[in-house]
């Protein structure tokens, strides 16, 4: 293996390696700490740079790869082709399954590793996003507990000023029938008077006529 395809291959068990890491059924705090640590440092964006640069040449090693096996393989198909009837060579033949081998295992390692990183990519945010949902979740969960107990006080402060304000009417209800009935009474009290007024002035009036 050319030291390329070895790099290549270094470079897809690490993104294995990643990957078990990203899925692991981690605390939910460590996972934070982990994820807002990989989103926000400065250092892994730019070994992320870097690896978005190597992905670049693994695509070209893979579409040369691709190009190779296809080549192989009809040179495989050719060489059967214009051996029928003939005595086949076993080192010949060895040595075109060996190149169709190496060509379809470049194939491989390549296309698996450019396809994990995408994987990879996918996942990171899709978790990166469930831990932004559960931080809102977490935040609206507070706010409306909070905002239901200052409601619930706001009522309660309303209950109150309500029933303030019935026993003020009350009272001035009560004020007001008092009023009534001093009133009633005066009244009474003037109409007798202004009867024994009349009475006395009349009897008055009587005598000075005899």
């Amino acid at each position: 293996m050319t030291i390329y395809y070895s790099l290549t291959f270094l470079l897809l068990a690490a993104e294995m390696v990643t990957f078990c890491i990203l899925v692991a059924p981690l605390p939910y705090p460590i996972k934070k700490r982990v994820f807002s640590f990989l989103s926000e440092s400065k250092i892994v964006a730019k070994v992320a740079y870097g690896l978005k640069i190597s992905f670049i040449f693994v695509a070209i090693l893979f579409a040369d790869a691709l190009q190779r096996m296809f080549r192989v393989t009809a040179e495989s198909d050719m060489a059967k082709t214009n051996k029928q009837g003939m005595i086949q060579d076993i080192r010949t033949d060895t040595g075109i399954a060996a190149r169709k081998f190496y060509a379809q295992r470049n194939v491989y390692l390549t296309g698996f590793c450019l396809f994990l990183s995408l994987v990879l990519t996918r996942t990171f945010y899709i978790i990166l996003d469930l831990i932004h949902t559960q931080e809102e979740y977490a935040k609206l969960k507070t706010s409306s507990s909070s905002s239901s107990s200052g409601s619930q006080s706001e009522q309660a402060k309303e209950i109150a000023s309500l029933k303030k304000q019935l026993e003020e009417a009350k009272q001035k209800t009560r004020d007001y029938d008092i009023l009534k009935k001093q009133a009633a009474q005066n009244n009474a009290e003037y109409d007798r008077l202004a009867t024994e007024l009349n009475d006395l002035s009349g009897k008055k009036s009587n005598k000075r006529v005899d």
